[in-house]
This record gives C-alpha cells, structure tokens and sequence, in this order.
C-alpha cells in the first residue's frame, strides 16, 4: 500500500511540476511589463476562471436539490397563508421538520462544496503559483529587486509589497469591480427595458 501511495504522491508531484512549467511559458511574457502587472493580470485571470467555473459546474445533485428545497419552501410559503394563524404555523412547523430543513442543509452543503471547487481551489492554485514564482529571490534574479512595488510609509523605511499580498489585494479589486460592472450593466438594461415598454 505504501509504494502505490509514494507511486501516486510521486505522479501528483510530475504533474504540480508540469502545470508549474506551463504557467510559466503562459505568463513570463508579462513580466515584460513588471511583477505588479503580471500578477493582476494573474488575478483577473483567475477571477475569470471562477466566473466560467461557477457558471458551467453544476452537479445533478445540486440542481435536483435546488429543485427539491424551491418546491418545498413554495410549500411552506403557501402553508402560512392558512387563514387560521395557529394551523398555519404548525403546518410551517411540521413542513419544516419534515423535510425543508433537511432539503436546506443537504442543498447548502453541496452548494458550499462546489463553491470550493470553483472559486476557492482556482485562487488557491494561482496563488501557490504567485508566491513560487515571485518569491524574494526570483524577484531579485529577474526584476533585480526585492518587492513587486514599494511605497512611502509613516517610518523612514518604505512598505515593500510582496507578490502574494498583491495578489490577493488584484482578487478583491477585479472582485469589486467585477460587481459594481455588473451592477451597473442591470441598472442600464433595466432603464433600457422600461423605456421600450
């Protein structure tokens, strides 16, 4: 058992090594324009990638399951309408004990595990990609310095931003402008809606 676990452990190994050699020939030509730049351009990739994965990575399980808590919470909606108050609430409770609490965990945990899988395991991957390959020594071989980017600080000494603290910084900035887009888009396709009524 423990050779076939070293043989295993040892093909994950060849190929960590392999996506590593192609990551680098991917993005070594935005080193070009700098470490800072590379990095976001790292991230936006990344964020994109989440994007595409959360939208085409559905289980059957999944989606059985948000059909299943739908049907059972419209249910219990339409329980507490009862014009009784006392068997409305306890048809709620009995629909809730039944099965929509059931139906709920089971629908939240799988949701919780594809969202691993598409969003956190994508940025965790990049980001174990980043702090190999922009580390203080590779920075130093390649761009001559210690940092991505350095800026004043309260001190004498300036603030060095390293490579995966950018990183992480590029995530939650494409993030944030990710949603404020798309905010902004719904907003003027919702005016554009009501003008063509």
């Amino acid at each position: 058992m423990e050779e076939l676990l070293d043989s295993l452990w040892f093909k994950i190994l060849y190929l960590i090594g392999l996506f590593g050699s192609l990551f680098d020939f991917v993005f070594a030509p935005l080193n070009y324009f700098g470490p800072a730049f590379a990095i976001s351009m790292i991230a936006f990739l990344t964020v994109a990638i989440t994007k595409i994965l959360s939208k085409i990575v559905k289980t059957k399980r999944y989606e059985m399951l948000k059909k299943e808590f739908k049907h059972w919470y419209n249910i219990r909606q339409e329980a507490t309408k009862c014009e009784d108050p006392e068997k409305a609430r306890l048809l709620s409770k009995n629909i809730d004990h039944a099965k929509l609490n059931k139906v709920y965990y089971d629908f939240f945990f799988e949701g919780f595990m594809l969202g691993i899988v598409t969003k956190y395991l994508p940025i965790l991957i990049f980001a174990a990609y980043v702090n190999e390959t922009y580390r203080t020594e590779n920075l130093i071989k390649v761009f001559g310095r210690n940092y991505v980017f350095k800026f004043a600080g309260s001190g004498p000494k300036p603030v060095l931003v390293g490579g995966v603290f950018w990183y992480i910084v590029s995530i939650l900035l494409i993030y944030l402008c990710w949603f404020l887009i798309n905010r902004r888009y719904k907003k003027v396709m919702a005016k554009k809606n009501q003008s063509g009524k």
